[in-house]
């Protein structure tokens, strides 16, 4: 039954790599698309140029191969013990819901997804099968991104306006 498992993980593992793709492009280039547009660059009335889904695509590999092992690393195993059908049920769930997401146009993050339903699959096997440390430290860093990104930016704003204006 385990070995079962395994080689369905492939076929979910490709699932989650296409939902994954099809959302966090989007995500990343949309800002992007809408500075182009506002500039009124060609080509982002009728759709997306080419080269910005490049970009995108390009950023999500350069992530992946910086810093995405240390991501891959925390869920994969600090979390809690993945079994195949385990890892299965999580990339099975985060799939199908990314997806979902992605088709309806609302942005998620399929990093958070995947935290979640690894959660929920230890979870599955109770409350002492999920490290709760590691999930704090988890819930800590997303609490603590937003107040960084709007600190950033804001400094950001602040320094080209002074710089330009």
């Amino acid at each position: 039954m385990r070995k079962k498992f395994i080689s369905l993980q492939l076929i979910t593992g490709c699932y989650i790599a296409f939902a994954h793709g099809s959302n966090d492009v989007a995500n990343a280039i949309g800002p992007l698309c809408a500075a182009l547009k506002v500039m009124g660059v060609s080509g982002t009335d009728a759709g997306i140029p080419i080269w910005v889904l490049l970009m995108g695509g390009l950023g999500m590999v350069i992530g992946m191969a910086t810093w995405g092992y240390k991501v891959v690393q925390t869920i994969g195993s600090k979390i809690t013990q993945l079994t195949p059908t385990r890892g299965f049920s999580a990339q099975f769930a985060t799939a199908t819901v990314v997806l979902l997401h992605s088709y309806s146009s609302l942005p998620i993050s399929t990093t958070h997804t995947l935290v979640g339903s690894v959660i929920g699959v230890g979870l599955a096997g109770g409350i002492a099968a999920v490290d709760l440390r590691v999930i704090w430290k988890i819930i800590s860093s997303w609490v603590a991104t937003v107040p960084i990104a709007a600190l950033t930016s804001a400094l950001i704003f602040v320094g080209l306006e002074v710089i330009f204006l």
